[in-house]
């Protein structure tokens, strides 16, 4: 993930485990009272379409090669579909783990573009995507049931990182595999 983002130290009140603690404009997990009193700061800082101010990628997916250490591959990872055609390709923040099967295919949701993804495990290259109802936020996992292969994701509102709103729906997407 190349994404910047705003953060700062707050003094926490007296008698507090800790004197400071971190806070950012998403919130603090820590302080509860924080989220109540910056809980427009997104828009006020940033404004309703906002994107990091240096120049993307800010998300990538890396393949590193484990017997030496090195990039085998990096690909851009999300777009930004409000971003007219041609400046999409951006990456997006990611927040979750990718699997690899025995058949050479690494599948990954953890963008916040609502994307999962399948990548050829050798180039990197993309082989398939769908646009699901929410982000996916999550590692896959793939299991076999009478005689085939099923890749699954979970996909929620994200838990404020794609949508503030905790009343999103959760759906769990399940494909088979040829």
């Amino acid at each position: 993930m190349n994404y910047g983002s705003l953060g700062w130290i707050e003094k926490r009140p007296e008698g507090s485990r800790v004197p400071y603690d971190r806070a950012s404009i998403w919130g603090n997990p820590v302080a509860s009272k924080f989220w109540d009193r910056k809980v427009n700061a997104q828009s006020q800082l940033l404004g309703e379409q906002s994107w990091p101010c240096q120049k993307p990628p800010w998300g990538q997916f890396t393949a590193i090669n484990a017997n030496t250490g090195d990039i085998a591959w990096q690909v851009t990872l999300g777009i930004t579909d409000e971003l007219p055609e041609g400046k999409k390709n951006t990456g997006r923040i990611n927040m979750g783990g990718s699997i690899a099967t025995a058949g050479g295919v690494v599948f990954i949701g953890a963008t916040n573009d609502k994307r999962f993804r399948a990548f050829d495990a050798k180039t990197g290259e993309e082989l398939w995507v769908t646009k699901l109802g929410n982000s996916a936020i999550a590692v896959p996992m793939t299991f076999q049931a009478k005689g085939k292969q099923f890749v699954a994701i979970t996909a929620s509102g994200g838990g404020g990182i794609t949508d503030p709103d905790p009343t999103k729906n959760e759906s769990l997407y399940v494909y088979t595999l040829p």
